[in-house]
């Protein structure tokens, strides 16, 4: 009988949804889903970490140990071979610090896949997973190479899974092309391979996902993954529900209650509403299907055309993925790797140039700094990216080492798990690391010498409980001590009878003014955070030197969890960026100077 799978915390704790539901929330989710008779949860990957790291509130690893506190199921996380849960490969001091982290924390099941299907790269996650006593199962992504040879290079990489210890294979489809015929028999040929059981992690929209979930399970395969009804409806998973009454209708029995899986999707529908999840619209999954692609690439390319007011080149740069992709030898579209292939293929469109520019990680990639591919690289591309690389900044050969990392912290890894964040996540991690020794410390003044240490936790979990919850104010009396915590949002209500103040009008833009040396300013219309991209990793909206028209996006600010861009108000060259990345601005600031432009530049 096949055992499922959740990865309903992890979806809701990942983009596009990642805030939508408080904590407390979500660890109420957990409690039901953990009643259900999963055979794991799995909570957490690499969506999870960049997006808690980038919201610069809470740890992830507080996530995983309030999760862990509180239930009773099997936990999981996914990881990406060497990349684990960032962008960029670690070396293996960092890989060995990570997995005793999250087996610390209450993991205990590691599903790892490597983007490029190279399982040598699984190596020391694998040892050091098999060190802690967890469970490794070892993932191969499905995702169509050249016509003809598709099986092939991912059985061959089966085979040598089992000498690394892993005690299942799992098949993840990311693109939602792995059709039901395709499934039964990947699912037993894989089998045969690797002499391991088979796991299945599919997505796929229209129905496509559940019929190759049923495919897998008459072929064989003993674990499923599965989300709650409004997730895999939104976000293109296979249902819980539909999937436990589907075997259930076929003589088999999963042991999981679907009466406490309908529980769990009307919290969860409670949150996330009944507007359609951007950027997922349909649209975006109708090019995705046809063009074989994960819906949040083509959404993302999506967005970042529309920036540069090139919306009517979606179809030419989605071609571009696929050229690049067989240039590059094929490989698959799982992340970070579909993420480089695509930033690629937008630079290519919009400077309708092939290959004039070479992003570094492109690079990185074409030179075998992530792996190896399963096809040979085009020997025209090497060449190119070859040429290129002469004389601009030399990659980095090898990631930094622990110690490396924890002599530039200067102090602020105070432990292993803040070691791993700084490694992989750098100046983010940096942030989220300082507000948190900064909320701290602002505890700490305020509890004050005279609150003894049990007290003082006392208060801490009161603090807590409110930010986790709906409740507005919570007060105790406990041994002569009364404590009264009330949310920073929660007003006192205002006296009988008195008018209520009209809500404060927005700031108008600040428009692009005239300065002496013939350069237009371009301020902050609002207090917030600048981002000059549109989603971590993507290209930015303008660079020094571009040429933008009237209405072109030239960054986004993100204030009160809104993002709102800033568009230029008139024809003109960048000619300077007045802030960083990720930087609090404040109104008026000046972000931008334009040198205006009376006539638009030959071509």
């Amino acid at each position: 009988m096949p055992q499922l799978v959740d990865t309903t915390i992890r979806l809701l704790s990942q983009e596009p949804l990642a805030g939508k539901v408080p904590t407390g929330e979500l660890l109420r989710i957990a409690g039901i889903l953990d009643r259900a008779g999963f055979a794991c949860l799995e909570i957490s990957g690499g969506g999870v970490f960049d997006a808690a790291v980038r919201r610069g509130v809470e740890s992830p690893w507080e996530r995983i140990r309030a999760l862990s506190a509180r239930t009773e199921t099997p936990l999981g996380i996914a990881l990406r071979g060497r990349f684990l849960v960032g962008s960029k490969p670690v070396g293996a001091d960092i890989v060995q610090r990570f997995v005793a982290c999250a087996a610390e924390n209450g993991v205990d099941v590691f599903r790892l896949h490597d983007p490029l299907n190279d399982v040598s790269n699984l190596r020391e996650a694998g040892a050091a997973i098999v060190d802690a006593g967890k469970t490794f199962h070892a993932g191969l992504v499905y995702s169509p190479g050249r016509p003809g040879e598709e099986p092939a290079p991912l059985l061959e990489q089966a085979r040598l899974l089992p000498e690394l210890g892993a005690t299942r294979v799992i098949l993840n489809d990311p693109t939602g092309v792995l059709l039901p015929h395709l499934a039964a028999e990947l699912v037993r040929t894989v089998g045969e391979a690797s002499g391991l059981p088979v796991g299945f992690y599919v997505q796929g929209a229209a129905g496509t996902g559940l019929a190759a979930a049923l495919a897998a399970v008459e072929a064989g395969v003993d674990v499923v993954a599965t989300a709650v009804y409004p997730l895999a409806l939104t976000l293109h998973r296979v249902s819980g529900e539909s999937l436990v009454e589907s075997l259930h209708g076929l003589g088999s029995d999963t042991g999981v209650d679907t009466a406490l899986l309908w529980e769990a999707a009307d919290l969860v529908d409670e949150h996330i509403g009944d507007e359609p999840i951007i950027p997922l619209a349909p649209r975006i999954a109708v090019r995705a299907a046809e063009y074989d692609l994960p819906p949040g690439l083509v959404a993302a390319l999506d967005v970042h055309l529309r920036a540069h007011a090139a919306g009517d080149r979606l179809l030419d740069t989605l071609d571009e993925v696929g050229r690049i992709r067989a240039e590059a030898g094929w490989p698959p579209l799982a992340a970070p790797i579909g993420q480089i292939l695509a930033s690629q293929a937008l630079l290519n469109i919009l400077s309708a140039r092939r290959y004039g520019t070479v992003l570094d990680e492109f690079r990185a990639l074409v030179e075998g700094r992530y792996g190896t591919p399963p096809a040979t690289i085009e020997p025209t591309v090497a060449r190119a990216v070859a040429l290129l690389a002469e004389g601009a900044p030399e990659i980095e050969q090898d990631p930094p080492s622990a110690e490396d990392v924890r002599a530039a912290a200067e102090g602020l890894a105070a432990s292993e798990e803040d070691l791993v964040l700084l490694a992989m996540f750098g100046d983010d991690a940096e942030t989220l690391l300082q507000t948190i020794r900064t909320r701290h410390s602002r505890e700490a003044t305020l509890l004050g010498g005279d609150v003894d240490v049990t007290r003082a936790e006392r208060i801490r979990e009161l603090v807590r409980i409110v930010q986790e919850s709906g409740v507005g104010e919570i007060e105790i009396e406990d041994e002569g001590m009364r404590v009264s915590v009330r949310r920073a949002d929660e007003l006192p209500p205002a006296p009988s009878g008195a008018p209520l103040a009209a809500a404060p009008e927005p700031e108008a833009p600040v428009a692009a003014e005239p300065a002496a040396n013939g350069l237009a300013r371009v301020e902050s219309p609002m207090v917030g955070t600048f981002y000059r991209a549109a989603q971590p990793g993507a290209p930015p909206f303008v660079a020094v030197g571009d040429v933008v028209v009237v209405g072109q996006t030239l960054c986004v600010l993100e204030a009160m969890k809104l993002m709102n861009e800033v568009k230029a108000e008139l024809d003109g060259i960048v000619r300077a960026i007045h802030v960083e990345n990720a930087q609090a601005v404040e109104f008026g600031q000046l972000l931008f100077e334009l040198e205006p432009v009376t006539a638009p530049p030959a071509v």
